[in-house]
């Protein structure tokens, strides 16, 4: 009985070796297969994927700088205070340009009246010279009739007899005829004076367009002083956070002198992709975010644009490829992507956070 078991159990073995065999080497085809399935999916998967951790967030920090000099009368703000456009930020001591604006205002109100009395004077002239002139011309007129009056008695007084009239005629004749002789010449002075009818008119009206410069000059100095009393309170240009502050209560600020900056509610991702990585990029293709500071945001948002240029090329001493020896360096471009959802309140997202995005090519 026992060599026929075992016999039988060696029959038994031979015949479980093959199927154990042949079911080895069906799993393994099987895992093969899911492995090369895997491999091909992967592949594809991150073929239509690019991401890269030279990435960071980007927003528009604004410099707020005083168009005036002055003491600081006034801080408003503090450290990181979200502050609303055309809110006063700072106020700048303003008892000169005060004063300077009222000195502005006197020498306007001056230059409106001598401008005034100028008018006054031109429409004056206007009607003045004309009829001086006509007045001089009517009394050269009558002195040449008086004059050829006593130049007929002079005359007469000299050739009738001696018998027939007195010395103290001929001499009073005599007087007569000289007086109205200098008269005629007095009259034709005072004519040539009043010939230049219209350049004396052109006179006066050139005193008037003097003043009314004038006056446009006092009026923008006016508006030049009011400018610097408004501006001695600094405004927010826009929404947003006060970050970099550098002026305390008390300075003394000069005109464009940074105080602070203001970073606008705005923020996007400014991300560095290799210039092989650009082939199938285009804007609006979808974008995901990790950001390092907060391993548990989620970002969501698109590509908006892709800048025309490398960042080698804006470096303060771009490389000079056509001189010495030439080493390929691949570029990096940066890409624009806009946040469109997921972030949080109670997380902020400052400036320049590293973070790592994820476009789909496809």
């Amino acid at each position: 009985m026992t060599d026929v078991q075992t016999r039988e159990d060696v029959q038994a073995q031979a015949t479980r070796a093959p199927r154990i065999r042949k079911h080895k080497i069906v799993v393994a085809a099987i895992a093969g297969g899911i492995l090369a399935a895997g491999g091909i999916a992967y592949s594809f998967m991150s073929g239509n994927k690019v991401s890269t951790d030279d990435a960071y967030t980007d927003g528009r920090a604004i410099t707020v700088a005083p168009h005036v000099a002055g003491y600081v009368a006034a801080l408003n703000v503090a450290d990181n205070q979200f502050v609303h456009q055309g809110q006063v930020l700072i106020q700048v001591q303003c008892t000169d340009y005060m004063a300077a604006r009222a000195h502005a205002q006197g020498d306007l109100e001056s230059t409106e009246g001598q401008l005034a009395s100028a008018q006054s004077e031109l429409e004056l002239a206007k009607i003045s010279y004309p009829a001086r002139f006509d007045e001089a011309q009517a009394t050269l007129d009558t002195q040449r009739a008086n004059l050829f009056k006593a130049q007929s008695e002079f005359l007469r007084q000299h050739e009738i007899p001696k018998e027939a009239t007195t010395s103290h005629d001929v001499d009073y004749a005599t007087a007569e005829r000289n007086a109205a002789d200098g008269q005629l010449a007095v009259a034709q002075a005072a004519k040539r004076i009043a010939e230049p009818v219209s350049l004396n008119i052109a006179d006066a009206k050139a005193h008037v367009e003097q003043l009314q410069g004038a006056l446009k000059r006092a009026q923008a100095d006016l508006d030049g002083a009011n400018l610097n009393v408004g501006w001695c309170d600094v405004r927010a240009p826009q929404d947003g956070w006060v970050t970099k502050r550098q002026v305390e209560k008390g300075d003394y600020v000069q005109v464009g002198q940074q105080l602070f900056s203001i970073v606008s509610p705005e923020v996007w991702v400014t991300a560095n992709f290799k210039e092989t990585e650009l082939t199938h990029m285009r804007p609006g293709q979808q974008v995901s975010i990790a950001v390092d500071a907060y391993s548990n945001l989620k970002l969501k948002g698109h590509v908006d644009s892709i800048q025309l240029g490398s960042g080698g090329k804006f470096t303060a001493f771009p490389a000079e490829n056509a001189t010495g020896n030439f080493v390929k360096i691949v570029q990096r471009v940066p890409v624009k992507i806009v946040i469109d959802s997921g972030t949080d309140p109670n997380r902020p997202l400052p400036l320049n956070l590293s973070v790592e995005p994820t476009v789909e090519l496809r």
